[in-house]
């Protein structure tokens, strides 16, 4: 089966990310039928799928509680990996369509190189009418583990391959306004134009018993595909035709969240999301107006506190007199110059060094 060409009308690219709740044979072959239909209406598909270790435990017979080692655990996503694999193209055989196994690291999209090494495969996994099937190289890179059920993973594949739709599809209807655990009033979140600061909260916090692995994470990913101009859906795996639904853009399949109309570039989008700061700089109100309203740069004499170990080309986040941060980008200087420079006029600076602390090229503004 040949993928979807520019040609068909409505074609769109999708990327499907399922999460380990839903990794079960029988989901699975229903989904896989449901992903045919998909590619069949002309819709060109790229799975990516959690449950390398959940499936690697359970062939190990070792029990229900799953180890926290960060070593085991890539031993155990190594045992999982090609039972994982199996159970996707056991679900696609019956429709005479490949699966092609990639499996991608941080470094995949902070790097030029490997970055279009990576889009290069899926673009020819795709050209040959493979479903290429994504997941995390856990057996070889422990940070992956903590990305939070591949979500952000899917994010990123989703800017990779320039997909139109990002579907997140787990155990929950979607967004809701409460944990219906514990609020029996809770209630759909059908549309979402804008993540901000409240959205995140109601998904439940970083490190929260709502969100820790589930909806903030899911969130999350939202809004680094939004950034990318790439709609998303959070949506419940165990809906029938939830593919079909979410392509067509069927009211009440789940939460839609609505792509920014300005696409981050790949570049930006790394220092955003991809890159894990390594320190905060403070800026004062001027500062934080030049850089958020006038597309500038960061001088020292707008910084007014320094906060981490940062060295040179390092990401750090831009936290402005509220306290919140604003901003993210990549430091020209290393922490104990910036402390040192701290509050200088460009007059006070040495004539003969750059005195910018953050370029506007290597500046994003995540606010």
């Amino acid at each position: 089966m040949s993928p979807a060409s520019a040609d068909t009308p409505q074609a769109r690219t999708v990327v499907v990310k399922v999460g380990s709740s839903s990794v079960t044979p029988a989901t699975v072959d229903r989904l896989c039928s449901d992903l045919t239909r998909a590619r069949t209406a002309g819709h060109t598909v790229v799975v990516v799928t959690s449950g390398a270790i959940a499936a690697g435990w359970a062939l190990l017979g070792r029990g229900e509680k799953r180890p926290a080692d960060p070593a085991v655990l890539q031993a155990v996503s190594a045992v999982g990996q090609h039972r994982l694999m199996r159970m996707w193209q056991d679900g696609l055989d019956p429709h005479g369509i490949l699966a092609g196994q990639v499996l991608l690291a941080p470094l995949d999209f902070v790097h030029r190189t490997q970055y279009l090494h990576a889009r290069g495969t899926l673009a020819h996994l795709i050209e040959l009418g493979v479903v290429p099937v994504v997941n995390e190289n856990d057996a070889v890179a422990d940070e992956e583990i903590r990305f939070g059920d591949n979500d952000r993973l899917a994010a990123l594949v989703a800017h990779l391959v320039r997909a139109h739709l990002l579907l997140l599809l787990t155990d929950a209807p979607g967004l809701l306004t409460a944990d219906p655990r514990q609020f029996a009033e809770a209630s759909l979140v059908e549309e979402v134009l804008e993540i901000d600061h409240d959205l995140e909260q109601m998904a439940g916090g970083a490190g929260s018993e709502v969100g820790s692995g589930g909806m903030s994470s899911k969130v999350a990913a939202a809004k680094i595909a939004t950034w990318s101009g790439v709609e998303t859906i959070i949506a419940d795996a165990s809906r029938p035709g939830v593919v079909s639904a979410a392509v067509a853009g069927e009211a009440g399949v789940g939460t839609v969240f609505r792509a920014r109309p300005h696409r981050l570039s790949a570049r930006k989008l790394w220092i955003a999301f991809a890159l894990g700061a390594t320190g905060r700089l403070v800026v004062d109100e001027g500062a934080h107006k030049a850089l958020a309203e006038g597309g500038r740069s960061l001088l020292a004499a707008g910084v007014v506190g320094v906060e981490g170990d940062f060295g040179l080309d390092d990401a750090v986040e831009i936290v402005g007199p509220d306290g919140r941060v604003f901003a993210k980008g990549l430091v020209r200087l290393p922490a104990a110059r910036a402390a040192e420079w701290l509050g200088r006029r460009t007059d006070q600076l040495p004539e003969d060094m750059s005195h910018l602390v953050v370029h506007r090229d290597d500046l994003v503004l995540v606010r």
